[in-house]
């Protein structure tokens, strides 16, 4: 394989969530927010204004990050200040990424976050995922190695639970399948060769791209990790099909087998 070595730094029904999996629904349906006083509705609107007019004319790269929370926060709440739950929200999970990526049981910890803000950020969180995604589906992989990092930092670097995937790839190693084949714990995730490989067969992928995170943020391989991928890549080779990488997802950083050496 040929392509540069990746950047190290880097409720009531469910809701359907990018990857064809369901977002369970938030346990508390009303959001604990105290509303305008009828004498805040003018500054209340007048606030909302500004937020929009800035971002109009500006785009997002000269507002904070609780400027675009409050954004995302005006439509799931037409009224009541906004910013208090956005500054909320960033003191829990630290930034706008783990905000959007946290899950709703843990988004409805947090006062102020009844269905309608969980509904609203999830929503943005996957379109996020689709527009990364859409650079790289039905796309040469190997040729588009930037474009595939951000596509898997957007979706993986920030999950709280290990996650599986594999990337299937056709003759001409263009992506013709993404699917999440694994889920499992804070620090572990079951992987059987057998099906991945059975999925791989009823593709028809000549190729694969193993990935998986790590939580911890630290995306050093254990030596769990490197056992099972040697098993995939030997049941792969009896099928004549091609392992080219398995990487490893962290918070900032992401690790490459091919490029360690470990493949």
């Amino acid at each position: 394989m040929t392509h540069s070595a990746p950047l190290r730094s880097l409720a009531e029904a469910p809701m359907p969530d990018l990857f064809g999996g369901a977002i369970a629904p938030v346990p508390r349906p009303c959001p604990d927010l105290v509303l305008d006083a009828p004498d805040d509705a003018e500054g209340r609107i007048a606030h909302r204004a500004r937020l929009r007019d800035r971002f109009m004319a500006g785009g997002a790269a000269a507002m904070p990050d609780y400027e675009l929370l409050e954004l995302i926060l005006f439509r799931a709440l037409p009224r009541g200040d906004t910013k208090p739950l956005a500054k909320r929200l960033l003191r829990t999970f630290g930034d706008l990424a783990h905000v959007l990526a946290a899950p709703p049981d843990r988004l409805a910890e947090v006062k102020g976050v009844g269905q309608a803000v969980a509904e609203q950020l999830k929503i943005i969180e996957a379109v996020g995922h689709r527009m990364a995604r859409a650079r790289v589906i039905k796309r040469p992989v190997l040729s588009n190695w930037s474009d595939l990092l951000v596509y898997l930092r957007a979706a993986m670097a920030h999950q709280h639970k290990e996650r599986f995937r594999v990337l299937f790839l056709d003759r001409k190693n263009v992506l013709i399948a993404d699917e999440e084949l694994g889920e499992g714990t804070v620090d572990h995730v079951p992987v059987c060769p057998r099906e991945v490989m059975k999925r791989a067969l009823a593709l028809n992928a000549s190729a694969l791209i193993l990935v998986h995170n790590h939580p911890s943020g630290d995306p050093t391989p254990s030596e769990a990790d490197i056992a099972m991928t040697h098993a995939i890549r030997d049941a792969a080779e009896v099928l004549g099909i091609v392992l080219h990488d398995h990487l490893i997802v962290g918070k900032a950083a992401e690790v490459s087998f091919r490029s360690e050496g470990l493949l």
